[in-house]
């Protein structure tokens, strides 16, 4: 188990958990661990728009060259766009600097694989390994790395997309669409792509700042006033407000409705499904079952996997799957390629709306309705794994349960609904999610199910 990386890289607030220090040795152990099979490896490095991004570009880099690798700097690029960089352009390896959605005094460092995925644990394990150890492969003077700019990442991006949906049919629409970049790293990329899909925009918080003064980073409902009164304003085709890294989109639709990310997930598999007639989906235990419905009933498959976007890009690589995805607004297409890609969820939702010829909220109506309760319960690391044997040792007796899923935590599945809890994997809480058809069912059971992961967090020495 990692110590420093969670589900998504390495984050922590600035200067203090992420510091300079911690930067440069993990620049040193990522370089030891690629110089164990690459000669003199190549890799590319990128940040979103926090105020500490130099800084721990620097001090990252720095790691890097002393253990003999080249370093290219994309500059400011959203996560996916980095990405592509990587798989387009044969670099062994990749690192974006960003927090996405956390709050501006934090900082992260992720890394991407030859691929363009984001580190396995197996390749994050063996990191910390050697940070931890200090085995650093140092290089003599003669064979420090280099270090060179590229500023065609953003472009590259933009091309790798457009090449993916019917530009000339999205062009025909002339569609007009609200923007909500959140002040994030999105603002460099997506405004340039409405515009070459012939899209009029409407643009709030454009511009990267690392303080997000127009609102913060994560795009759930009560951070979108602005973006949701712009909607209802004028006649637009819908809403979009993108995190911090630009990997993620949540989408408002033209009446000025919020739409969770299970829903946008379920449109564009469904439909992506019956366009290759078929074939597998994949995304965490998390996720409604209203996706596993529309699936279905378009003649795919779904595969579930445990929480978190890299574990859900390696399944479907593994299985040849056609979509895939998680119910946060993070969609991944392979075509494109395997991580969660906001504009690309942009691009594909316009060419959807084009093609069926309804607006977004009667096309989201056609998706099946489920009633589902979040929350979080404050749970120390030390007592997560006692916390999850307890509970499952707690319900696995209860006579309403069908099926018990142990994927990722404890999923019981039951008559019309299921409830999952798991610890998470990157804060020091306990996830319960609850799913059924009906409110008043879904309600006697959060109050059930929370009271039991609650004593037994308290019980637990």
């Amino acid at each position: 188990m990692t110590k420093l990386f969670g589900t998504n890289g390495i984050r922590g607030i600035v200067n203090k958990e992420m510091n300079c220090e911690l930067a440069l040795g993990i620049g040193k152990a990522w370089g030891t661990y690629l110089k164990k099979n690459i000669a003199r490896p190549k890799i590319a490095i990128g940040t979103d728009a926090r105020l500490s991004n130099g800084m721990l570009n620097s001090a990252v880099t720095s790691g890097l060259l002393s253990t003999g690798c080249d370093v290219v700097d994309v500059g400011l690029v959203p996560t996916p766009a980095l990405q592509y960089t990587v798989k387009e352009k044969d670099f062994d390896s990749g690192v974006i600097i960003t927090a996405s959605h956390n709050p501006p005094q934090f900082n992260g460092i992720k890394g991407v694989d030859s691929d363009g995925t984001e580190f396995y644990k197996d390749v994050e394990e063996e990191i910390e390994k050697i940070f931890f150890q200090k085995t650093f492969l140092m290089a003599d003077w003669k064979n420090v790395g280099t270090r060179t700019a590229w500023s065609g990442s953003n472009e590259l991006y933009i091309n790798g997309i457009l090449s993916n949906v019917d530009v000339n049919l999205i062009k025909k629409q002339q569609f007009h669409v609200a923007l909500d970049c959140g002040h994030g790293v999105g603002g460099v990329v997506t405004p340039i792509l409405l515009k070459k899909l012939g899209c009029k925009l409407t643009s709030l918080f454009e511009e990267p700042d690392g303080t997000f003064p127009g609102r913060n980073s994560e795009p759930i409902p009560e951070n979108l006033d602005d973006l949701i009164k712009t909607v209802k304003e004028l006649d637009v085709v819908f809403g979009i407000a993108q995190d911090g890294d630009a990997d993620r989109a949540i989408f408002i639709d033209e009446k000025g409705i919020y739409l969770w990310g299970d829903k946008t997930l379920s449109l564009t598999g469904k439909y992506i499904t019956k366009e290759k007639n078929g074939g597998i989906s994949v995304t965490p235990v998390t996720t409604s079952t209203c996706f596993e419905d529309v699936i279905h009933e378009s003649g795919g498959e779904v595969i579930y996997t445990q929480v978190g976007s890299p574990t859900v890009a390696k399944v479907m690589k593994e299985e040849k799957a056609v979509f895939g995805g998680e119910e946060n607004g993070g969609l991944i297409f392979p075509e494109m390629q395997y991580c969660r890609d906001s504009s690309m969820s942009i691009a594909k939702i316009l060419e959807i709306i084009a093609k069926e010829k309804k607006p977004l909220s009667e096309l989201i109506a056609e998706i099946p309705k489920y009633e589902m309760y979040k929350t979080k319960l404050e749970c120390p690391n030390k007592k997560k794994e006692s916390a999850l044997k307890a509970v499952v040792e707690k319900v696995k007796d209860s006579e309403e349960i069908i099926r018990i899923d142990q994927t990722d935590g404890v999923k019981l599945y039951i008559k019309d609904g299921w409830i999952l809890m798991r610890p998470s994997g990157t804060e020091p809480i306990f996830r319960v999610y609850i799913e059924s058809k009906y409110d008043y069912k879904l309600q006697q059971l959060a109050s059930k199910y929370k009271k039991i992961v609650k004593e037994i967090i308290q019980n637990i020495i």
